[in-house]
């Protein structure tokens, strides 16, 4: 009889952990949907504001699309010219991110190191690895309390990596919209240092079926400043192919060296 019982209640566990896990995914499954449907070009600027007011902007054109199992993001930074880069970013599911960049005269893009990848093209408040959305399908998700932030009742999920999932960060956690199930603030915390990011969401819009942010703001806690990455203008289908995202696009610079 006491085996019996101990059996009915593992089973009232696992049935438990997953209807956690199902209510969980259910929360995710915009944000999974909107990355594996992407298809978008936006131009606009990245911009670091120091705590005593001085600004250094960047004008960047960032292209996605989804292609059968991998997401691919092209960051093109275009001016000014000491600062022209084009970054490619792959993410997979299964964990298996890539980077890549070129520079003008490059003859082919290459690997960009891992460990650079905490890094920016105006620092570490918002870093290659940041143009990526991987915390979505990390097989660690744990549905916390709902809050509400502003104007807007929130789902909040923290998120972790798996052994082989390749990032910096130990945890994300995302504050979701419960409505629309887009980001309205996160936090990202770095493994070793325990460093937290802070992410914030503005201007939320809906556009082509598809919502995007006109702005997002990344801080450092502990860290004067941060860094704005605003949106001008985009397409939510561009209608890009493998082309525009190939190895000889990498390495064409408008205006040459």
């Amino acid at each position: 009889m006491k085996r019996s019982v101990q059996w009915v209640l593992v089973a009232a566990l696992v049935s438990s952990i997953h209807a956690l896990a199902a209510d969980v995914h259910k929360i995710l499954s915009a944000s999974r949907d909107r990355i594996q449907t992407a298809d978008y070009r936006i131009t606009g600027r990245l911009v670091r504001a120091e705590a005593n007011g001085t600004r250094t902007s960047e004008n960047v054109t960032v292209k996605a699309h989804w292609f059968p199992g991998v997401l691919r993001v092209l960051v093109e930074v275009n001016a000014p010219a000491n600062a022209r880069e084009h970054v490619l970013l792959e993410m997979r599911p299964n964990g298996e991110d890539t980077i890549f960049i070129a520079h003008p005269g490059d003859h082919a893009p290459v690997p960009l190191p891992f460990a650079r990848w905490e890094a920016g093209p105006l620092g570490d408040a918002f870093s290659y690895e940041d143009f990526l959305e991987p915390q979505y399908f990390w097989p660690v998700q744990i549905e916390l309390d709902p809050v509400r932030r502003g104007a807007r009742d929130c789902s909040v999920v923290k998120s972790a990596p798996g052994p082989i999932d390749r990032t910096h960060y130990a945890e994300e956690k995302t504050w979701l919209d419960k409505t629309i199930g887009f980001p309205v603030y996160a936090e990202k915390t770095r493994k070793g240092s325990g460093l937290v990011k802070q992410f914030t969401y503005y201007g939320l819009r809906h556009d082509g079926g598809v919502w995007s942010a006109s702005q997002v703001e990344a801080k450092v806690v502990g860290k004067d400043g941060s860094t704005l990455f605003i949106i001008d203008r985009g397409s939510a289908k561009a209608n890009l192919g493998a082309h525009d995202f190939s190895s000889e696009s990498m390495i064409h610079f408008q205006g040459g060296l």
